[in-house]
């Protein structure tokens, strides 16, 4: 049996019989995802996808329809009014529940509504004579709910951070466990209903034994206990029935559930419980009367309006009809989409838990609480790091970036729930804040301190996956992370297979997987070879490393005028003060005003600008469009009556002036999509942020470059890359790629050097290229990028899978400079081809 046995549908269906539903599954995702061809989506718990159908209903309702403000009395207003309150209904019965037992107040998400009983809710501080209240939280919480002892601790009240299994470990069984029924404390217990880290149900009865004061930390404090319930990860693939864990509030937000619309969520309030929430600030549409000259105020007496400030996001809200229709149309309810999904999640954890790599290394660590057992205590989601032959951890940011080269679209880090990210990768409070000092911090792709991981990867999967998701994932796992020839823990794989046929609805009997009669069996995959090591790459074994001998002379020079568009060679170029001159000064932005790069337009390429400076113009070319020439002046007279832009690049905000139409139809009509050229403004300053190796001081100014102002690569690692990407057997049939140009061309440099040694570069501080001073900035981390051709537009996979394979830790190529000039000095600095080149080693 090879992986592409086990890794088929009659392998799935063997230990999971439901998939899909009612209508066929695949005409399902081509009639209303037909935008999802060719990529692999597995991010639903961050936001899941719409179907058109969805969007399609929406826009034909509104134009049809006219919906007023539903503060108005006009009939249109009336309308808008009527189809909210329809759609509040229609969001209690979702969750088998009646405007009798809750409200519902529409917000812009969970973590408003969070936000809204953190402001509200009745906060007691402590007195001589009674306890004040106690905000308990489990410490495998979002963020957002985390967040809320900021608030309470200005109100006296006490934060108390429960880890998961004290709830019911420190629970109390006996009489006195309700405690005295005269003290009225209010305190609020929050827990997730599904953890959106690990996947993890949590016990939907701890609602009524929180209230009850069965479990703890309730059990042990003496008040009036309410329950703060969040649903956002659960209600996305799960049912989630309020007659059954009658919770206090609830928050939600539809774009988990729906995909579309977003910036809308809700909070449900018991209605027994509501009139606890006490607000301060009251806005329009609130209040039943007030007075401007006086403290006076009334609020409105409906419960929902009374804390939906201003005018409701009414179209969004309307929007939910289409959404609750086709979900409803295409699934027939959500029970049906947490058998699915669940089946999905459960298989991949299966393959993914048993891989091993050649040498019988297991290729990852799961965090989970159990083995998938079962729908009920389990959602869709997959949380792991990969580890090497060698059992030392593989960053997360190195599996996001060769996943996006698949199209595999995943989730890194710790998805803003620190608490579960400590107790799953074992990270100590002290060592969260060593990370920091570190340079880490969340939401970065610093993904190893001292080789232990900062984060980790996340799977999740909606209701519209397929298995060929699960197969695309798991195929990519092996192709770019197994220690070949891979193989499979044949013990843990019946063990698990068995949990699953007990599991499974409507099953009787086991179906067996047909497997070896050895522990571990050979995976024949297609590339069935062991990859050549280069870890820790470099030596005087590489041959040829250097064409002139142990010197070091620059051998290329190309300058990049517009941004993300194809490179300019040049033998001298003069340096300016933001680096070599008019280096990525202009780049191409969309309709939105968003810079367009190749990972996303590979086309760009395919423009070639050129740079005259004797006639002063910028001319652009491309195959089948004539030639275009801008004016090379960057002056504010220049610019007079054209319109400033304000844009992004790198996170850094710049001002930027537009070029004209003319430039704005060339491009849009080689592009094929709406488009402009903008130019950095020439008033405009950007100050680098990378602190050069060393720590040396610098006040470097950026143009509309990434991150310095210079990048410098080495022949001689270019050779060894090649060297490696030949010995890759699959690669053999595409010899072109392994052209010394073509490979240079897709790293984009600006100097290229001859070295001796292969990344030697790596370990430098500074160097001088004939007469200019230039300090070393770090490395340059790599992405898909790379994988586009320059010459041709046309993506490819091998070159980022073999840098990776090739090089450890973070995949990086080539290094950033700076040069150093003289303030004083009012010397024209020329760079050129052939200049020898001085280096000094990092000494620090």
């Amino acid at each position: 049996m090879d992986f592409q046995s086990l890794c088929t549908f009659q392998t799935f269906k063997e230990v999971w019989s439901h998939y899909g539903y009612e209508n066929n599954l695949k005409d399902v995702i081509e009639q209303e995802f037909a935008r999802m061809k060719g990529i692999t989506y597995l991010d639903h718990a961050a936001a899941t996808l719409y179907p058109e159908s969805l969007v399609t209903a929406f826009c034909q309702d509104i134009s049809r329809n006219v919906y007023g403000n539903p503060h108005s009395h006009s009939p249109s207003s009336r309308l808008t009014h009527d189809t909210v309150e329809r759609v509040r209904y229609r969001v209690l019965q979702h969750f088998n529940t009646t405007p009798e037992e809750y409200c519902v107040i529409f917000l812009s998400g969970c973590t408003a509504a969070l936000k809204l009983v953190a402001e509200s809710f009745p906060w007691r501080p402590r007195t001589a004579t009674q306890a004040g209240s106690r905000f308990c939280y489990l410490t495998d919480n979002h963020t957002s709910v985390v967040g809320i002892r900021g608030l309470i601790s200005e109100r006296g009240a006490v934060a108390l951070p429960v880890p998961p299994p004290e709830v019911e470990g420190k629970a109390r069984h006996d009489e006195a466990a309700g405690g005295d029924s005269s003290c009225q404390t209010p305190h609020l217990f929050c827990y997730p209903a599904q953890s959106n880290f690990s996947g993890r149900k949590y016990p939907l009865s701890h609602v009524k034994g929180i209230r009850a004061r069965r479990l703890y930390p309730a059990c042990d404090h003496h008040g009036r206990w309410f329950v703060l319930l969040d649903a956002a990860s659960h209600v996305s693939c799960s049912p989630l029935n309020l007659r059954e864990c009658p919770a206090d509030f609830i928050p939600i937000s539809f774009y988990k559930m729906f995909g579309f619309p977003t910036g809308l969520g809700a909070l449900l309030v018991r209605n027994d419980t509501a009139a606890i929430l006490k607000k301060t600030y009251f806005g329009g549409g609130t209040a039943a009367a007030y007075l401007s000259g006086e403290d006076y105020y009334v609020p409105t007496a409906n419960f929902s309006d009374r804390f939906e400030d201003g005018t409701i996001s009414f179209l969004d809200i309307i929007a939910l009809n289409q959404s609750f229709e086709a979900l409803h149309r295409i699934t027939g309810g959500m029970d049906n989409i947490q058998l699915h999904t669940f089946g999905l999640a459960r298989y991949t954890y299966m393959l993914l838990s048993s891989l091993r790599h050649g040498n019988g290394q297991p290729v990852a660590r799961m965090y989970t609480e159990g083995d998938f057992e079962s729908p009920s205590t389990q959602g869709a989601i997959l949380n792991f790091n990969l580890m090497d032959c060698n059992g030392q951890m593989i960053g997360y940011s190195q599996v996001d970036k060769l996943a996006s080269l698949y199209n595999i679209h995943v989730r890194t880090g710790c998805f803003c729930n620190t608490g579960a990210c400590q107790r799953f990768l074992g990270i100590t409070n002290q060592e969260m804040k060593r990370n920091l000092q570190a340079g880490h911090v969340c939401g970065d792709d610093v993904d190893l301190v001292d080789g232990r991981p900062t984060g980790s990867v996340r799977v999740s999967f909606g209701y519209m996956s397929t298995f060929e998701d699960c197969q695309n994932f798991l195929t990519f796992i092996v192709d770019c992370f197994v220690g070949k020839p891979a193989k499979v823990d044949r013990v843990r794989l019946e063990k698990l297979k068995t949990a699953a046929a007990a599991a499974r609805p409507g099953s009787d009997q086991d179906c067996p997987i047909q497997t070896t009669n050895d522990r571990t069996y050979q995976v024949d995959v297609e590339r069935n070879h062991t990859e050549p090591s280069l870890n820790g790459c470099g030596g005087r074994d590489a041959k040829d490393a250097s064409d002139s001998g142990d010197a070091y002379t620059l051998t290329n020079i190309y300058i990049y005028p517009i941004k993300s568009c194809g490179a300019y060679e040049v033998s001298d170029w003069p340096v300016g003060a933001l680096g070599l001159l008019y280096d990525r000064s202009w780049m191409v932005v969309n309709r939105n005003g968003v810079c367009l790069s190749q990972k996303r337009e590979p086309r760009l390429c395919l423009i070639r600008p050129q740079v005259n400076l004797s006639s002063h113009q910028l001319l652009l070319q491309a195959p089948g469009m004539d030639t275009l020439s801008i004016p090379l002046q960057n002056t504010t007279q220049l610019h007079t009556g054209r319109r400033v832009c304000q844009s992004k690049v790198c996170g850094d905000r710049v001002v930027t002036v537009d070029c004209g139409d003319e430039a704005a139809s060339w491009l849009s009509e080689f592009l094929g999509q709406p488009c402009r050229l903008i130019r950095q403004s020439p008033e405009f300053t950007r100050d680098m942020k990378k602190i050069p190796v060393g720590g040396a001081s610098t006040s470097a100014s950026l143009s509309l470059v990434n991150e310095a102002q210079y990048l410098m690569i080495n022949r001689a690692s270019v050779k060894l890359l090649q060297k490696h990407m030949s010995d890759r057997q699959e690669y053999c049939e595409d010899r072109q790629l392994l052209d010394t140009r073509n490979l240079i061309s897709r790293f984009r440099a600006n100097l290229v050097i001859a070295g001796v040694e292969p990344f030697e570069e790596d370990n430098w501080s500074h160097l001088i290229i004939g007469s200019t001073q230039f300090l070393v900035a770090g490395r340059c981390e790599r992405c898909q990028m790379i994988g586009v051709d320059q010459d041709t537009g046309v993506k490819t996979k091998e070159q980022l899978l073999s840098l990776s394979a090739c090089r450890t830790g973070k995949v990086t190529f080539g290094v950033y400079l700076t040069h150093q000039l003289p303030e004083d000095s009012t010397t024209a600095r020329t760079l050129s081809v052939g200049s020898i080149i001085q280096t000094a080693p990092d000494i620090s």
